[in-house]
Order: structure tokens, then sequence, then C-alpha cells
């Protein structure tokens, strides 16, 4: 399943540039096409799906020491999540394949803090894939670069200032291979989304982007830029990148500035405003969705301003998306008139 060149949306077209003054399109440096890129544009919405041992322990960042059996979900239904994301509108979603914690929703080979050891052992990024498949959604896949199980001799934020966080080439060495593996083992993915590229260095994140586009040619590539509007763009911190990351805040105004000049070259960069349903990322008793105006706003605002929207909904520890997430989702997609 990918992008189709039908999904393009007209108010998106290029930008005209000629020396001559004559209307050319304005092609860029970017490595997808702007027909690719405005086809994943018109996607508009989708669903992040932040749920793992964070879940269960109760911590959006913890220590990485629970054992693997604390991740047990009793009636885990993942096919619910997605259902409800399609029911809902969107048209993609994006699993925490492995967040902070380090523990994986699939049974890498090679870690053994994963799903196989666990209370439940469903390959969770597995029936995430097949429930897109049946349901029409296109799937994508987050991937935590701050990982508090798997040092290897790293320095994550929660050791050390974040100016001075870092990866060791052993640990990087084990994000390739399992990037390498959610990459190959699983069929197409929309969009892989890299947390906290900062710690990983401009050399081992370019080779890292190069591998993950090799891989699969049409997937595109996040590499989160954090908690801005995306006006300024940390070239030292994320790049190379495909879209810029607006987290927790809308676009400017005036709307998200799609075409950048980094180091000299012209790039087509979309935008993708990430923020939760409620207060949290991971699902957390007592965390409301936000009231149905401020959904509202924050989805037609987004899409008015030019970016997508990946709208943060956790499932709780049974596995499932809870009723009122459910229902606050479906509101909102009757007063979007989606």
């Amino acid at each position: 399943m990918g992008f189709s060149g039908a999904l393009l949306s007209p108010r998106l077209a290029a930008s005209p540039r000629g020396a001559t003054g004559a209307s050319q399109p304005e092609i860029g440096a970017q490595r997808l096409s702007l027909a690719k890129l405005q086809a994943w544009e018109a996607l508009g919405y989708g669903m992040f799906l932040h749920f793992g041992m964070s879940t269960f322990v109760g911590q959006e960042l913890p220590d990485g020491k629970p054992p693997a059996s604390t991740y047990n979900p009793a009636k885990l239904d993942v096919d619910q999540w997605v259902q409800i994301a399609r029911d809902a509108g969107m048209k993609y979603v994006v699993l925490t394949a492995k967040h902070v914690a380090g523990h994986c929703l699939w049974p890498s080979r090679h870690t053994d803090y994963t799903v196989a050891n666990s209370g439940n052992k469903t390959d969770v990024v597995g029936a995430l894939v097949k429930a897109c498949e049946r349901r029409g959604v296109l799937p994508g896949l987050y991937y935590c670069s701050w990982d508090n199980h798997h040092l290897f001799g790293s320095l994550t934020p929660r050791l050390t200032k974040w100016e001075k966080a870092f990866t060791t080439s052993l640990y990087q060495d084990f994000q390739t291979a399992q990037v390498t593996e959610l990459l190959t083992n699983y069929g197409p993915i929309a969009e892989m989304w890299i947390d906290i590229p900062g710690v990983l260095g401009r050399g081992y994140r370019t080779y890292l982007y190069e591998h993950m586009a090799g891989l699969q040619p049409d997937c595109v590539i996040m590499m989160n830029s954090g908690l801005s509007d995306g006006s300024n763009y940390n070239v030292g911190y994320a790049w190379p990148s495909d879209l810029i990351a607006i987290e927790r805040i809308l676009p400017p105004p005036a709307g998200h500035l799609r075409w950048r000049t980094i180091e000299g070259k012209r790039y087509y960069l979309p935008g993708e405003v990430c923020d939760p349903i409620g207060k949290e990322w991971f699902y957390v008793e007592g965390d409301h969705p936000r009231p149905d105006g401020q959904l509202l706003t924050l989805l037609t605002e987004t899409r008015r301003r030019g970016a997508n929207l990946l709208l943060d909904v956790g499932p709780n520890k049974h596995g499932l998306i809870s009723d009122e997430y459910r229902d606050a989702l479906m509101r909102l997609r009757r007063s979007a008139g989606l």
C-alpha cells in the first residue's frame, strides 16, 4: 500500500521559479518527488498511537528497568484501534514500536526486552500492519533513539543534560538492526518516525536516513525536530528529514512554510503537527479528551495553516481505546465534516 498521485490537492501546487519569468515548477533537492510529498499532505489527518511499557508503569519516560512481563494488556485489540482511526476520518496511523523504555512491540531478534517475553506476546507491529491493510489505513511506525534500557555505553537525557546526551556506535548498530527489522519484515510502511534524533549525531543520522530510504524508497521519514511551530528548523538536531515536526503547537498563523533553504539547497518540507487528545501522550486514568471546541480548532487550524495533524490517542492498559476517546473522535469527525 502506498501513496497515489490521485491524492494530490490543487491548493498544494508547487510554487513557480524561472530565470526568464516563465512559470516553471520548482522541483527542489529533496529525496521524494513533489507528487509523493503532496500525496502525503493530502492524507491530512492521522492517529498517533502511544502504547507500550509506559502505559503500564504510568510514566512517560520510564528508566528501562521494569521486567518485560510488566507489559500485559489482557484485552489487546489492535484492529479496534485502526477501525476507530478509519471511522474518525483518519487516513494513517503511527505506532510507538519502541519508546524511551526500550521495550519493543515486536519480537526483535536483537534483544529479549520485547513482547516475546511479556505478559501478552502479540506482535503488535504485525497486527497493526494487517489491520491497516484490512481497513484501508496507511501504517506508520515510531522508533525512539533515547533508550533507557539498551544503553551500550550511551548517555541518555535521563543520565545527563540534554545538550550532553549521546549514543555510542554500539547503540547505533543496534538501532540500525532494529529499524531494518521494522522496514523489511512487515511490508510497506508509509511513515517512519524517528524521535530524539539529536542524540544520534549528524553523521549517523544521515547514514540512518539513507539506510531507511534505501529499504523503503516510498516511505516518508520524520526526524522529530521537537517543540516548536516549525518556523526555525533545527538542522543540527534533526536533519536530514522529509518532514518538519510541529509538536504540541499550531503552525504559524501565516501558514507552514514548505519551501526551505538548507545548507544552500532548496527543499520542499511538509509539516506535521502532533498533539495528544488530552494532556498526556500515553493513556493515564483521568486524562479526559479536551473539549470538543478545542479539538475542532486544533484540526481545522492545522489544516488551514497547511500541515497534517497526527492526533495522539493512547490505548489503555487493557489494550483498547477507551469509549471516551472514541466518542470524542466521532464528534470531531462530524463537526469537521470529514
